[in-house]
């Protein structure tokens, strides 16, 4: 069955869709030695279609990792500049993951990773609301207003940001402990925002991605997701 070269590419693990869009624009896709082209379809059972040179020939089976991104640690395979990255925990897996959107390099908690392209695009799409939920320590004892700010959306510099759900936790001496729930993912978006009050983020750590929590996993460690959590994730329970 001939399907577009950017769905065989996620289905087989290699890439999200677009990043697999990416591939083929840069030429690193070939198509019966010819260079492929965004658009072009093709049946991966007769036609020999090539990534980096290597030929597709298999499906791998569908795999889902809830993974404790620690602090410190780039959410990408590889890094130019020789830091920690998501790959150096990946060594005992068979199967080639990628992450599910990223944590910056400040920020530790839940990361999900898979070689299901679809699932994965899907989940990163801006058109989708998709809830995450953060532990923030910031700086001083924030207010009701500033809290309401956040709430109802901040002004920053790309956009006001969706409305958020915001509870806090705990009042220590000079800081505050809150739970925040955010339903888009640019960048430093949460530091950003607590910035923009002036409460600066001391410390930032994911604990759900719509429905799937961190639970008792460590830094470093990671878990299978189960059936219901996928199931979850698929059936696509969340706003849009």
């Amino acid at each position: 069955m001939q399907q577009r070269i950017q769905k065989i590419i996620a289905m087989m693990g290699i890439a999200s869709r677009r990043k697999a869009e990416e591939l083929i624009l840069t030429g690193r896709v070939t198509v019966n030695g010819k260079i492929a082209v965004i658009g072009m379809k093709a049946d991966l059972e007769k036609d020999h279609i090539k990534v980096d040179g290597k030929i597709l020939t298999a499906i791998n089976p569908k795999v889902y990792f809830a993974f404790y991104k620690p602090k410190g640690v780039i959410t990408s395979l590889s890094d130019p500049e020789g830091r920690q990255t998501i790959k150096d925990f990946l060594k005992g897996i068979k199967y080639r993951v990628f992450p599910v959107g990223r944590l910056d390099y400040e920020t530790e908690g839940l990361l999900l990773l898979t070689n299901d392209g679809d699932m994965a695009n899907s989940l990163m799409h801006p058109s989708y609301k998709i809830p995450k939920i953060y532990l923030v320590k910031v700086k001083g004892n924030i207010q009701k207003p500033e809290i309401r700010k956040i709430s109802s959306g901040i002004e920053l510099e790309d956009g006001l940001t969706l409305p958020a759900r915001v509870k806090v936790i705990e009042y220590s001496e000079s800081n505050s402990w809150l739970e925040i729930t955010i339903y888009e993912g640019r960048k430093r978006q949460i530091r950003r925002m607590f910035d923009a009050v002036g409460h600066p983020v001391l410390k930032l750590k994911r604990v759900a991605i719509n429905g799937v929590f961190l639970g008792d996993l460590k830094a470093g460690q990671m878990r299978y997701l189960t059936e219901q959590e996928i199931r979850h994730l698929k059936e696509g329970r969340y706003e849009k």
